[in-house]
């Protein structure tokens, strides 16, 4: 079932509806990313990883469900909390593990860490709104070089206050450029809760660029996906930017352990997410999957472990 459209809009998958036909492939991908999430958070305590680290528990859904509606020809930019991004765009747990923890092996040779990859048409960064004036840039190549391909840039909803957003969704509309704006809106900048930092609503800046707009709150991968389907499609199609919020929760820290909300916020965050909602609706199918998973992340970890250190001669 679906929620009913704003007129123009399409139908969004209604939160509150069970998860959809659950296919082996999303959840093996949803769980590969939970568990290595999960697995880095250990590894810092452990005191095994240097530097910072800042995970998407919680979200992992919404890179999942966009992997089959982007191909290996369109550009995705990343951001700080871009782990999920990158295993939903290359399926490469130990690459970026030996990137994480400096080893051999790693995708960027050990030194660009958790924040900073650079392969295939794939680019995260640390810097908050720093990509979507690149992904404009780029798109805009794509328009006139490759038509039919886009780039997706992936920000959050702290992201907005940021200025270069503004100029950036400003030229992006003025050149009608294929560009997909995906807003993980997790309701919480930092420390900082979205509702006393920003003003209005996503939907009201997007329009005021005459930028076409969609949000759903649902967490259900199917359901998103033939969702989103058709705008990803218009995107390619008559070149334009589009926005897509995501109202999402973030259940881990900020980085590693500097999280500021109360157990009781956390308790409530985590009964509705992904996880719990399909480990109910599909037990038996999701315990052997979540196994297998968690089996093949410890797997990883203690491979990676065991590799000598990167050499700036390595690279």
């Amino acid at each position: 079932m679906t929620t009913p459209p704003r007129p123009g809009q399409p139908a969004q998958p209604d939160r509150q509806e069970p998860p959809g036909r659950l296919d082996e492939a999303d959840l093996a991908m949803l769980l590969l990313i939970r568990h290595f999430e999960q697995a880095l958070l250990r590894l810092f305590a452990d005191g095994e990883i240097d530097g910072t680290t800042h995970t998407c528990l919680g979200q992992e859904y919404i890179p999942v469900a966009l992997r089959p509606l982007l191909g290996s020809d369109d550009y995705v930019f990343s951001n700080h909390r871009g782990h999920g991004h990158y295993l939903a765009r290359f399926d490469d747990p130990d690459g970026l593990l030996a990137e994480i923890m400096g080893r051999r092996g790693a995708v960027c040779g050990g030194f660009g860490g958790s924040q900073h990859i650079l392969r295939d048409r794939y680019l995260s960064t640390g810097v908050q709104g720093e990509s979507l004036p690149v992904a404009v840039g780029v798109a805009r190549h794509l328009k006139a070089a490759e038509p039919g391909r886009l780039a997706a840039v992936h920000i959050g909803d702290g992201t907005w206050g940021q200025g270069v957003v503004y100029e950036a969704l400003n030229i992006a509309a003025l050149w009608g450029v294929p560009l997909l704006v995906v807003v993980e809106h997790n309701d919480i900048a930092q420390s900082t809760p979205t509702r006393t930092q920003l003003a209005g609503t996503i939907a009201g800046r997007a329009a005021a660029f005459g930028i076409e707009h969609h949000a759903t709150q649902a967490r259900d991968v199917a359901g998103i996906r033939a969702w989103l389907a058709p705008v990803v499609e218009r995107v390619r199609s008559a070149p334009r930017p589009v926005v897509v919020e995501f109202h999402t929760d973030r259940l881990g820290p900020h980085s590693k352990g500097d999280d500021t909300r109360s157990p009781e916020e956390l308790d409530r965050l985590r009964r509705r997410d992904w996880y719990e909602t399909y480990a109910a609706a599909y037990p038996q199918q999701f315990a052997a999957a979540d196994e297998r998973q968690r089996d093949l992340v410890a797997e990883v970890v203690h491979e990676v472990s065991a590799r000598p250190p990167v050499a700036w001669e390595d690279r």
